[in-house]
């Protein structure tokens, strides 16, 4: 009885509002997920221990690595040994999931020898994220731009993540900042995957004139990855945690310029034009993050699967994909690394990479204040054949 008056009161507060509440569909892949707590064939060693939250891996051509902390450094591994001083610290807003985040590096480096980093920050009482520009001078690494500056920030949903495509732009996640209204606002870059040219313009292309927009309708986007067969841009994206009285629905989209994901008026999977549904959506809460392709033949069994880091479930999930009349068909979703009942080897898991050796990387998050803290942490841990 108390619950269903709750919900009467919730309804008629979002009707005053003007606030509608979203249709919700369901999951659209047909296989359910498979635990394999082993992982398949595979054994796993760290690479790198005694992090603070890091956030983003990037490998340059030359063999150095660099990773965020979310406080504000970026460090250097040299060798496989992490180095003492940092290769930058970054002025950042350091609260809730905000600081500093994802890293990339230029499409023709070393030749424009530039490293691109996105981060949070407050300016008075305002709260938001940037993407800059550092110059590589070698151990470390000068302030040089602000490539695109003023998202939206704030404590929760910053999104984060910064890749450059196959067409040699920079792709940016920008959540909505818990203001789920931004997500359908054109006029604003939160809740949207951003598309800019390595100096920061906007490219001629984008789908909407004038505007650094390539998607919208999206929540807390946090994974990019581009299929190496096809060139298609994947993301992997934050469902509900409360809003609208709604939890999970956690995704995998494949994303299509211009196109619009539905947050906040579509939920999982409705079939609700113009909406585009989701590839994958987990109904028990997942947050998944940095997502990879496997291109590789070292782990050979994996070849073309997509790999996506995830936080609340503390899994590491490898997704095969098939596709045939351009449609793709989830075959089986594998959760590596724990067991129906959140035994985790590792913890939470923040981005997956596949390193220059053929292998695959991924960071755990452990010390970000909502995970177990494991001796060591926060690790890069390394994926070995068996």
């Amino acid at each position: 009885m108390a619950h269903t008056i709750l919900i009467a009161i919730f309804i008629l507060i979002f009707s005053q509002t003007g606030h509608c509440f979203p249709t919700v569909g369901g999951e659209p892949q047909s296989v359910k997920d498979v635990f394999l707590p082993d992982g398949d064939g595979v054994r796993v060693e760290s690479w790198i221990d005694n992090l603070e939250i890091p956030w983003s891996l990037i490998f340059l051509p030359d063999g150095r690595a660099l990773v965020s902390e979310r406080p504000g450094r970026i460090r250097l591994i040299k060798d496989g040994k992490l180095q003492s001083v940092p290769y930058s610290k970054i002025d950042v807003h350091h609260s809730g999931e905000g600081g500093l985040m994802g890293l990339a590096f230029h499409p023709e480096f070393p030749k424009s020898p530039f490293i691109y980093a996105m981060h949070t920050y407050k300016k008075g009482d305002d709260i938001y994220n940037r993407v800059i520009r550092l110059k590589d001078n070698g151990d470390s690494g000068s302030f040089d731009k602000v490539i695109i500056d003023r998202l939206p920030g704030g404590r929760f949903h910053n999104g984060g993540r910064i890749a450059f495509g196959p067409d040699g732009m920079l792709y940016i996640t920008s959540g909505e900042t818990f203001k789920s209204e931004l997500a359908q606002d054109l006029n604003s870059r939160g809740g949207k995957i951003l598309r800019v040219t390595p100096d920061g313009n906007v490219p001629g292309d984008n789908p909407f004139k004038n505007s650094s927009i390539y998607s919208y309708g999206h929540r807390n986007p946090q994974g990019l990855a581009w299929n190496p067969d096809t060139g298609e841009l994947f993301e992997s994206e934050h469902g509900p945690s409360g809003e609208y009285m709604l939890r999970g629905n956690d995704e995998i989209n494949v994303i299509l310029k211009g196109g619009n994901y539905g947050w906040p008026e579509a939920v999982g999977a409705p079939g609700r034009k113009p909406y585009i549904d989701p590839l994958v959506a987990w109904k028990k809460t997942t947050p998944p993050s940095g997502i990879a392709f496997y291109k590789d033949n070292k782990l050979a069994h994996l070849k073309g699967d997509l790999f996506i880091a995830t936080l609340g479930s503390e899994a590491l999930i490898r997704t095969r994909l098939n596709r045939g009349d351009d449609k793709y068909m989830v075959g089986r979703i594998e959760r590596w690394f724990t067991d129906e009942d959140k035994n985790s080897r590792y913890g939470r898991i923040r981005d997956i990479v596949q390193g220059p050796d053929g292998f695959l990387y991924f960071l755990t998050n452990n010390r970000d204040g909502r995970g177990r803290v494991r001796e060591g942490d926060d690790h890069i841990y390394r994926i070995l054949p068996r």
